[in-house]
C-alpha cells in the first residue's frame, strides 16, 4: 500500500480511564522527566556585581581630609592640623612660582608693547589694597547723582582684617609703615562711623505709615471734603 493510501490512525496514549482505573492497553513507557531550566536561561537577571573602583596613590593623597580629622578642632584648643611642608618643599614651590610669574609678566608685556613691569608687592601696597577695598564698600566710588551701593558687612571685614595685620606686625614695622597703618585704620573706621550714622538718621527721618483706617492709609478709600 502506498504512503498516500495509508489510513489515518489516532493512538490513545492515556494511561487511565475516565473513572481513574489503569487502562490495560496503555503505553507502559514512563513519563518524560521535566527538564531543568539552565541558570543561564532564567528570565530573572542576576544582580550585577558593583564595579571595582581604583584610586591611584596620587589621587588618594589629593583628597581633602575627612571631617573626623578635625573632630577635635571645636572642642580642643589644639586642633589636629596637617604636617607643615619641609624647607626643601617650600623652596621648590617658591622657585617654581617665581619662574611662572616671570613668564606671565613677559607674555603680558609682549601682548602690550610699551607696558612697564608691574611693581613688586610690598607692605605698603597691601595696606593700600585693603584700605581702598573698604572705601569702595562704604560707597566711596559712587558717582554724583547715583545711589550709593554700601556693603557694611564687607567693609567691617576689611577693617577687621587690616586691624589683625596691624596687631600681628606690631613692633616689626618701620616708622613710615606704622604711620601708614595708623592713618589707614583711622580713616576707614571714621568712614564706617559716618556711613552708619547717616543711615541711622535717614531711617529716623522717614515718616511712619498711617495706621490702618486713618485717612490716606493704603488700601482704604478717602473722602475729600
Amino acid at each position: 500500500m502506498s504512503e498516500a493510501n495509508k489510513p489515518f490512525v489516532v493512538t490513545d496514549r492515556r494511561k487511565f480511564t475516565m473513572d481513574g482505573t489503569p487502562r490495560p492497553d496503555a503505553d507502559p513507557s514512563p513519563e518524560p522527566e521535566a527538564r531543568e531550566v539552565p541558570a543561564a536561561a532564567s528570565t530573572v537577571p542576576a544582580t550585577p556585581a558593583p564595579p571595582l573602583e581604583f584610586k591611584s596613590p596620587h589621587a588618594a593623597a589629593a583628597e581633602p581630609p575627612s571631617p573626623a580629622t578635625f573632630a577635635g578642632s571645636e572642642s580642643s584648643a589644639n586642633p589636629v592640623l596637617p604636617s607643615a611642608p619641609t624647607a626643601s618643599e617650600m623652596e621648590q614651590a617658591n622657585t617654581a612660582y617665581q619662574q611662572t610669574a616671570d613668564h606671565l609678566d613677559t607674555a603680558v608685556r609682549a601682548a602690550n608693547p610699551g607696558m612697564e613691569r608691574p611693581p613688586a608687592m610690598s607692605f605698603e601696597q597691601i595696606v593700600h589694597s585693603i584700605y581702598m577695598t573698604a572705601i569702595l564698600q562704604l560707597g566711596g566710588a559712587t558717582k554724583p547723582g547715583e545711589q550709593p551701593k554700601i556693603d557694611l558687612m564687607g567693609a567691617r571685614q576689611s577693617i577687621d582684617m587690616l586691624a589683625i595685620i596691624a596687631e600681628k606686625t606690631k613692633g616689626n614695622l618701620t616708622t613710615a609703615e606704622s604711620q601708614l597703618m595708623d592713618n589707614a585704620l583711622f580713616e576707614i573706621r571714621m568712614g564706617f562711623l559716618e556711613v552708619t550714622q547717616a543711615l541711622a538718621r535717614s531711617s529716623a527721618n522717614r515718616q511712619p505709615p498711617p495706621p490702618p483706617g486713618a485717612p490716606g492709609a493704603p488700601g482704604r478709600p478717602t473722602i475729600v471734603r
